[in-house]
């Protein structure tokens, strides 16, 4: 089983950057499909990046200020979040797929494996 840690959240001012960790364990499938969600508090838990063996797709909200990469020989897939706004406050969470191909639009149902979060907090 995968087992997924997170890193890198912290609290930030508005404009500011931060850059997530996803460090895998466990893992004996390099190059999966892997994601990033979010969760505010009362909110559902929206997608927001995520890569595989095709190209990274972003949602919106992501598209122009958040990227997303990963380093195949550490099992770690990085989130780089810059010009962050108070509305991307959330919980994030790092999720695995079984497979090395991503859907779109992808679902939290289509991940296997969760990390625990790690709180990203943008202040005005």
């Amino acid at each position: 089983q995968v087992q997924l840690v997170e890193s890198g959240g912290g609290s930030v001012q508005a404009g500011g950057s931060l850059r997530l960790s996803c460090a895998a364990t466990n893992y004996a499938y390099s190059g999966a499909c892997m994601a990033w969600f979010r969760q505010a508090p009362g909110k559902e838990r929206d997608w927001v990046a995520q890569i595989g063996a095709g190209s990274p797709y972003f949602a919106d909200s992501a598209k122009g200020r958040f990227t997303i990469s990963r380093d195949n020989a550490k099992n770690t897939v990085y989130l780089p979040m810059n010009s962050l706004k108070p509305e991307d406050t959330a919980m994030y969470y790092c999720a695995a797929r079984d497979s090395r191909w991503c859907s779109y639009p992808p679902t939290a149902l289509d991940f296997t494996s969760w990390g625990q979060g790690t709180q990203v907090t943008v202040s005005s």
